[in-house]
């Protein structure tokens, strides 16, 4: 009775209800009423009391709200389960790359779909079979080594090798393994990548840069063919231009000296010279218009732009072709200038182009014709040169092939002389001094041929004209004459000078054979100018200038080459080496002259107590 009262006085809580011993007394107290209950089924009901019975009920209402919390907490279980069972399917056997469990003897024990594909098996039957079956017998080593390394230290391994899928094809991986413990001992897991895209693109690669590699050895072994061929043809150029200029040398300097001879030639004598002159120069222009357009071509012409004054140089060029037009009976006009007029060019070019076109005009016109030389504004900086005749013109076509070269339009007429590639140098030329070409022609109203270039300041060639004509001027009357020492192993261009020399009371002349025979004869008899060819038997001319130049007694003497080699990258080395002026052959006596009295001129004003050379013995050759 001590017990129910206590139940009843006290009645249980939720905490007694879900207590851990909860189970226990109740176990307990059922035992207890079992033992002192009535043994008949009417004496137990009257035992039971109401409040005995509702208690229970009340118990077992709480005991079935337990079950109930833990039957839905194993179902919140069960799903979290399934969820994480989902997300480690998404993760581990839909993942991009395969996985693979391998025992310590390389037995696949699990692998994920992505490797099931790669290896081209299902899951089932890879399963307890080598690794080393899928990997090709060539690359095998690799992964024994790459398993042996994860092995011995632990280290996560990765390596490249190829693989071979069940049905025999086979594909470049990537493997990367790394070592792990499980419940039944260590395992190692692998992944594997299949990198068969980028192999290829790195054999490509690989092709491409030995494909690249063979074209350029190919193209640089072209290049040096074509460098030989372009030596070999600046070479043979060279020569021939020197083989050519030598023996024309002593034509044209021959025939103008007897041209201007005293007494003069009688009219058949004169007529024959003016012929072998015009040959002569003919031959010449040939040549110089061979060497120009090969040069030009090469991209080894070289041009010494700068500000040139026109009236000077029309004045030059009414002087050259005066006789042309002369001869074919045309009237040629130049513009007159009231004030200075400079354009940016490279003044012995723009000479040479202004020269073709005059010629041309006179050449492709007819008796009685005329030929007008315009200068007018272009566009803004910009001077126009127009060279305008009355002759036959030319039609749409011809005009589409005037500047292709060796296209002589014209010659159909007959008598016209010339290669065709004078415009052909004449375009490339101006092009070269960053100027403009064109015509304008229709048949029968004649052609006008025009260049553009850039305009230049009248300031900007003051001081150079200032500078080159500051020590020019005619030797003083009375002076003794003045000695000039020629360097030249060619018999017939000694005696060239010899004769003109011979008609300037101004100088007295020597000569050596050979370079160290020069510099000799300079050392002895301190000449006022030398002439010096370049190519010497001994030592070239070049040697003999800086052998020359090292000497105090000699260094002071103007040098004056006469050659031959009349390249302008001959040119070019001899200015640099030091010459004084570098005169090319065949030469013009006027211009010769000229150059001797320059220099002459120079050395009075530079180094006057030495220039005037020795009193001595009559020239020797």
């Amino acid at each position: 009775m001590a017990h129910r009262n206590r139940r009843s006085a006290d009645p249980p809580s939720m905490a007694d209800y879900t207590s851990a011993g909860w189970a226990r007394r109740q176990l307990a107290e059922a035992r207890f009423l079992a033992k002192a209950a009535p043994a008949s089924a009417s004496e137990r009901r009257q035992a039971l009391s109401l409040e005995d019975t509702g208690l229970m009920l009340h118990e077992l209402r709480v005991h079935q709200i337990e079950l109930d919390m833990q039957n839905e907490e194993l179902r919140q279980a069960q799903l979290a389960l399934d969820i994480e069972r989902a997300r480690y399917f998404d993760l581990y056997d839909l993942a991009p790359v395969g996985y693979c469990t391998l025992s310590h003897a390389g037995l696949i024990r699990q692998a994920n779909l992505t490797a099931a594909s790669l290896l081209g098996d299902s899951r089932s039957r890879l399963v307890r079979q080598p690794i080393s079956r899928f990997i090709a017998r060539a690359d095998r080593d690799i992964y024994y080594l790459h398993r042996k390394r994860l092995l011995e230290n632990g280290e996560p391994q990765a390596c490249e090798l190829r693989m071979v899928k069940a049905d025999g094809t086979s594909f470049w991986a990537q493997l990367a393994s790394t070592a792990a413990q499980e419940a039944d001992g260590g395992v190692l897991r692998l992944v594997l990548i299949d990198i068969s895209e980028r192999k290829q693109a790195e054999a490509e690669q690989a092709r491409f840069e030995q494909v690249l590699h063979e074209q350029n050895a190919e193209l640089e072994r072209a290049r040096r063919v074509a460098e030989k061929a372009n030596r070999a043809k600046s070479e043979f150029l060279s020569s021939m231009s020197h083989d050519l200029r030598t023996p024309l040398t002593a034509i044209l300097g021959f025939a103008q000296l007897m041209e201007s001879g005293s007494p003069p030639p009688t009219p058949s004598q004169a007529r024959s010279i003016a012929q072998i002159l015009k040959a002569g120069w003919y031959l010449l222009g040939l040549i110089n218009e061979v060497l120009d357009l090969s040069l030009i071509e090469s991209g080894k012409l070289l041009l010494a732009v700068e500000p040139v004054s026109l009236p000077e140089l029309m004045f030059e060029c009414q002087d050259l072709v005066e006789a042309q037009a002369i001869e074919h009976g045309v009237s040629v006009s130049f513009p007159p200038f009231d004030r200075p007029c400079l354009v940016h060019a490279d003044r012995q070019r723009l000479l040479q182009i202004l020269t073709n076109l005059l010629s041309n005009a006179i050449k492709y016109n007819h008796a009685g014709g005329t030929v007008a030389v315009s200068c007018r504004p272009g566009l803004p900086e910009v001077l126009r040169i127009s060279v305008r005749d009355n002759g036959p013109g030319l039609s749409p076509d011809q005009l589409a092939q005037l500047f292709e070269p060796f296209n002589r339009l014209g010659q159909e007429a007959g008598g016209v002389e010339g290669t065709g590639i004078g415009l052909v140098v004449c375009k490339r030329l101006v092009e070269l001094m960053h100027g403009v070409i064109g015509v304008d022609s229709r048949v029968g109203g004649g052609s006008t041929f025009w260049i553009e270039l850039r305009a230049a300041a009248a300031q900007a060639a003051a001081g150079a004209a200032a500078a080159t004509g500051a020590c020019q001027g005619p030797p003083d009357a009375g002076s003794s004459p003045r000695t000039l020492l020629y360097v030249e192993d060619n018999p017939a261009n000694l005696m060239l000078v010899e004769e003109i020399v011979a008609r300037r009371s101004d100088l007295r002349l020597l000569s050596a054979r050979d370079g160290r025979g020069g510099v000799d004869t300079a050392r002895a008899c301190r000449p006022g100018v030398i002439l010096m060819d370049i190519s010497l038997p001994d030592i070239s001319g070049i040697e003999a200038l800086h052998m020359l130049a090292d000497d105090p007694a000699t260094a002071h003497i103007p040098v004056i080459a006469l050659s031959a080699n009349a390249m302008p990258c001959d040119i070019e080395n001899g200015l640099r080496a030091g010459f004084f002026r570098y005169l090319t052959k065949p030469i013009r006596i006027d211009e010769f002259n000229a150059a001797l009295d320059f220099a002459l001129a120079f050395a009075r004003c530079t180094h006057p107590d030495g220039c005037s050379g020795r009193d001595g013995a009559p020239g020797h050759r």
